[in-house]
């Protein structure tokens, strides 16, 4: 008998697979002494609890209390037996898992009977199905209360059958889903798991072939009288996406039929806070998000598919010149009334900047959410730094709006530290007025961020203050995805040291028989 030869891909996929079956079977254990009365007793009880059922009989995943989101989203998949639901949740809120125990209900109860796992890739779909198999295999609490699952001749990987009655298949995008008939009952829940990629998102027509395979193959595979479940999870990679086109498709038909729901869940809430605390600490968050860019950050836990490098596609650092070198400097903020620290507020902006040859410097920069006071203490800290190498302007963003703002709370705090820091510093309310803020950043910087005209301090390239700013402007667009409060500080104090220039330089007086020899057409 020749032996199956295993391939290295192989054994890492067995030996996960063996992992996998193990960690269930430790996580599942029982009381071989249980009677028929008390297991059957058990089943009712749990079944009428869902969140109960989950944490009994997959315990191993219900490692943290579940949030009111996760409670509300079973409550609707079980409820509806028409529904089409898009969950755009953020990594680590268990998307993929809660869905997971959801349909292993509904299968075990005998309320569906045909189930396709969809994913961007056949692999893919499988490796999302391998979870159910191994628990329908292996679990012990889920066989001592429902009896084996497993189905001679109809178990393997990709596509299998329980003991139920319940069938389950794994396809990958665009694969046919003929077949896929249960006897006579057509699949009446699809799972439709991180369905994009980054590759596809750069390329519409591959959405919209993508698309147009969901709505043309996919769905349509499903029965027009009978029950039906659709549940989209993933996030919002991209401008375009299967998710995001999800989303429109789930609206519309909440408007019209009242069976769509969207569920976008950030990693944080509108206040800033862990949606999820029981799991997610906001000391966690800080620091696994101090790992990956901005933009990625953005998409993968935000739902915000924010792109570098639109407008502000150099970002140059760069050595700044002696400050005795700038003819004068300027230190301007924006000072987002308020001081809220929650992390959708508005970032308090102070930055010291110099212009030399053209070249604008940004020297130092504060951008922060907080205090009014450290706002002021800002304007004080950079100039210090300058130490008397340059004479230095001081201005605050101030506008009709913002001027009893400036007047009542922030003068209040610049008397007080000048005495604090015997510094008789003075700043300049700014009450210039203003055109819409993407379009003059774009207008006033760009240029000079493409001409190699704007350089940010490398001696503060490590600087929290300085990679948010910087941040700022590589994720700018015209439609403001990010905040750019930073940005729109700069241009401020460029504006104003380009005022300033205008101001300061000497008026030129030509006497009127010099202009005229000047004239050539007047010889």
């Amino acid at each position: 008998m020749t032996k199956l030869k295993l391939t290295p891909a192989d054994r890492v996929e067995l030996a996960e697979w063996n992992d996998l079956v193990t960690s269930i079977k430790e996580s599942s254990d029982i009381n071989p002494m249980d009677t028929t009365a008390e297991i059957q007793a058990r089943r009712r009880r749990l079944e009428t609890d869902p969140e109960s059922w989950f944490r009994y009989y997959f315990e191993m995943y219900c490692t943290s209390k579940a949030a009111e989101f996760h409670k509300a989203a079973t409550r609707r998949i079980l409820t509806h037996e028409r529904w089409y639901e898009v969950r755009a949740w953020s990594r680590e809120l268990a998307k993929s898992v809660r869905a997971m125990m959801e349909i292993s209900y509904l299968s075990l109860t005998g309320r569906i009977r045909n189930v396709l796992l969809i994913s961007n890739s056949l692999d893919n779909a499988e490796r999302l199905l391998l979870p159910f198999m191994a628990n329908f295999e292996e679990n012990q609490r889920i066989l001592q209360d429902y009896g084996p699952q497993k189905k001679l001749g109809e178990w393997e990987t990709g596509e299998f059958t329980l003991r139920t009655g319940c069938s389950f298949r794994a396809i990958g995008a665009g694969q046919s889903p003929r077949g896929t008939r249960n006897k006579n009952v057509r699949p009446d829940f699809i799972l439709i798991d991180d369905i994009d990629t980054d590759e596809e998102c750069r390329n519409s027509e591959r959405i919209k072939n993508k698309w147009k395979w969901l709505e043309d193959a996919l769905i349509p595979a499903m029965s027009v009288s009978g029950r039906y479940r659709i549940l989209f999870n993933g996030n919002i990679i991209a401008m375009d996406c299967s998710i995001q086109r999800a989303i429109e498709k789930a609206k519309d038909l909440k408007k019209k039929h009242g069976i769509g729901h969207v569920d976008i869940i950030n990693i944080r809430d509108e206040n800033g806070l862990s949606v999820w605390p029981a799991k997610n600490s906001e000391e966690d968050i800080d620091m696994f998000l101090s790992l990956i860019s901005t933009s990625s950050a953005q998409k993968e836990f935000f739902n915000n598919p924010v792109s570098e490098g639109n407008i502000f596609k150099n970002i140059v650092f760069g050595k700044v010149p002696p400050l005795s070198k700038f003819r004068y400097l300027v230190i301007y903020g924006d000072p987002a009334p308020g001081e809220s620290r929650k992390k959708q507020a508005s970032f308090k902006s102070v930055c010291l900047l110099g212009k030399l040859k053209g070249t604008l410097y940004v020297i130092k920069a504060r951008v922060f959410r907080g205090k009014n006071e450290d706002f002021i203490e800002a304007f004080f800290n950079q100039y210090s730094y300058v130490q008397g190498k340059a004479t230095v302007y001081c201005y605050v963003e101030n506008n009709k709006l913002q001027d009893p703002f400036f007047q009542q709370v922030l003068r209040k705090h610049l008397l007080r530290l000048r005495k604090k820091h015997g510094i008789p510093l003075n700043i300049k309310p700014d009450e210039d007025r203003k055109t819409d803020k993407a379009t003059r950043i774009e207008a006033n910087l760009e240029p000079l961020d493409r001409e190699g005209n704007l350089i940010f301090n490398e001696q503060e390239k490590d600087s929290l203050d300085m990679k948010e700013l910087t941040d700022q402007f590589k994720l700018f667009d015209l439609t403001l995805p990010y905040p750019a409060d930073g940005p729109d500080c700069v241009e401020g104090g460029n504006r104003v040291i380009d005022m300033k220039a205008g101001s300061l330089e000497k008026t030129v007086t030509i006497k009127r028989e010099k202009l005229r020899s000047l004239n050539k057409y007047r010889r």
